[in-house]
């Protein structure tokens, strides 16, 4: 520091006003240098489709009217002398690391708004709610880095610091654990996306129903009674969950339906398909260029099994539709005789009483 003094006391004023007519030149020189490297920039981004580069451009504007001006100090500084000097070297260096940690923050914050712009909101993904928290937590930790860099330069010791740092950062993690957790898988479910605002999902805890919102924290469950239930993203990163949007809305319907023994069964597969295709042609939510089928699967305890399968065009359709259908199936069985059968056992006794005849 003494020696920084030392350097400042023997400036004189023969010295200044040197310096100060080749400062407004170098100034000038680097205004115009900044205007031409912009307009050729903004030539080049302007013929590109994404907006990154126009974001990038926009955020270093600042940063490179700094860099220049700051070019234009220096090249003063080094016609009049006053580079050599222990005190304008420090500033110089200084100067850059606070100009380069702002540059590195301003293309950050353009990084961050080109993808919430053009892929998070696109594909509503949460990260999109959490860009200004995204940013805080980049900037504070950029400029941490520039903080201390720049005092390492100055000469001062920082190992200390950045010790003392690593602890409260260690405490701090410990305390927000929970939270940490919940923030850290919300960036999971933005990046992985399993679910996606506006999905219809069921968790294996058995809640089912719209992702309404996805937040830094939490996740908010639309029911299909309009209650909302809130599950913290860690527990929703760690869960199994069924996506019926995946990988698109439309989905199969399975309709269980029994016949008698007796039925004949090429008759009922006729009929069953005739009513499935029609009520999949009529009924609001259906797919209407979906060809129904029926499926025998089982010899029941009463009577012979087989699924009817249609498809819905998303999964809250599937109700109405299996509704019409199963009104539609009863009443032309009913017209055709053939018999849904109830549950029911035959209980045979006749070799009971003969070996009661025998014993007597």
């Amino acid at each position: 520091m003494e020696d920084l003094l030392a350097d400042l006391g023997n400036v004189g004023v023969e010295s200044v006003l040197p310096f100060l007519l080749v400062l407004v030149v170098a100034v000038a020189v680097a205004k115009v240098a900044n205007e031409i490297f912009k307009r050729i920039a903004r030539m080049l981004v302007g013929k590109t489709e994404t907006k990154l580069d126009d974001l990038l451009l926009e955020a270093l504007d600042l940063p490179l009217t700094l860099f220049f001006t700051g070019a234009g100090i220096y090249i003063a500084a080094w016609l009049s002398g006053f580079a050599s000097m222990a005190l304008f070297d420090l500033a110089v260096r200084e100067f850059v690391i606070l100009v380069g940690a702002y540059a590195v923050y301003k293309a950050y914050t353009a990084l961050l708004r080109w993808y919430v712009v053009e892929i998070a909101e696109v594909h509503k993904l949460p990260l999109a709610d959490m860009e200004t928290t995204m940013k805080r937590l980049g900037g504070l930790f950029i400029f941490a880095l520039g903080g201390i860099m720049a005092l390492g330069v100055a000469g001062i010791e920082v190992s200390p610091l950045v010790a003392s740092l690593g602890i409260a950062g260690l405490a701090v993690a410990l305390a927000f654990q929970d939270t940490l957790s919940n923030f850290f898988a919300g960036v999971y479910i933005s990046v992985d996306r399993p679910v996606r605002e506006g999905d219809y999902v069921q968790f294996e805890g058995g809640y089912e129903g719209y992702v309404r919102k996805i937040g830094w924290r939490s996740t908010q469950i639309r029911l299909l009674g309009n209650n909302i239930v809130v599950v913290p993203n860690a527990k929703l990163a760690s869960s199994v969950i069924t996506n019926y949007y995946a990988p698109d809305k439309a989905l199969s319907v399975l309709v269980p339906v029994s016949v008698a023994y007796e039925s004949d069964l090429a008759r009922v597969e006729e009929v069953t398909c005739e009513v499935a295709a029609k009520v999949q042609k009529n009924v609001d939510g259906a797919v209407k260029d979906f060809k129904p089928f029926v499926r025998y699967n089982a010899f029941g305890d009463s009577g012979i099994s087989f699924n009817v399968i249609l498809r819905a065009s998303e999964y809250t359709d599937k109700y109405l539709l299996s509704h019409e259908f199963v009104k539609a199936l009863h009443a032309r069985y009913a017209k055709e005789g053939i018999e849904i059968p109830y549950p029911k056992r035959h209980v045979y006794v006749e070799n009971l009483h003969k070996a009661k005849k025998r014993a007597k």
